[in-house]
């Protein structure tokens, strides 16, 4: 979800085995943040997959999906990335569970919900995740200045020093 707001190119890149975040020192660096930031959090929540999704920490007693972020240049794909979230814990029956964003790097939390008219756009997203996943053909580069930062632009750009 997150990339289907970043970069369609990568989102199709990575869902076909394409993938260079193993080199990426930005990539390493945010997991950095996320391991070290709340290292107290390790006892009381937990990490959880469910459905293909995997969460930072998830507190269970409170219904509260905890998600760490790096950097807030992509915040609204960070929103959506945890709204999604929400989505599938209530998919998977549980309800009244709630997000919160954290940038330790930045000390700041926002708090995130899902509403009845989000749930409906996540639906219709999904739809067309599916459909650039299944194509044929990777959607073309999108120059964006986020392009710089990305552990895939020496592969998109690799014939073009436009950027």
């Amino acid at each position: 979800m997150n990339l289907y707001h970043v970069c369609k190119r990568e989102l199709w890149l990575h869902a076909n085995g394409i993938r260079f975040e193993h080199t990426s020192d930005l990539v390493y660096e945010g997991k950095l943040i996320h391991e070290e930031s709340y290292p107290q959090r390790s006892e009381k929540y937990e990490e959880v997959e469910i459905d293909g999704i995997k969460v930072d920490f998830y507190e269970a007693k409170n219904r509260v999906i905890h998600e760490i972020k790096k950097s807030n240049k992509v915040e609204k794909a960070h929103e959506w990335q945890l709204k999604y979230y929400i989505y599938v814990f209530e998919q998977n029956g549980i309800d009244g569970v709630t997000g919160l964003l954290e940038y330790p790097t930045l000390r700041k939390t926002q708090k995130v919900l899902l509403s009845n008219i989000e749930r409906e756009i996540i639906r219709e997203m999904e739809i067309d995740i599916k459909r650039i996943i299944d194509n044929d053909k990777c959607p073309p580069v999108v120059k964006k200045t986020i392009c710089k930062s990305c552990s895939y632009f020496e592969f998109c750009y690799v014939e073009d020093n436009l950027i």
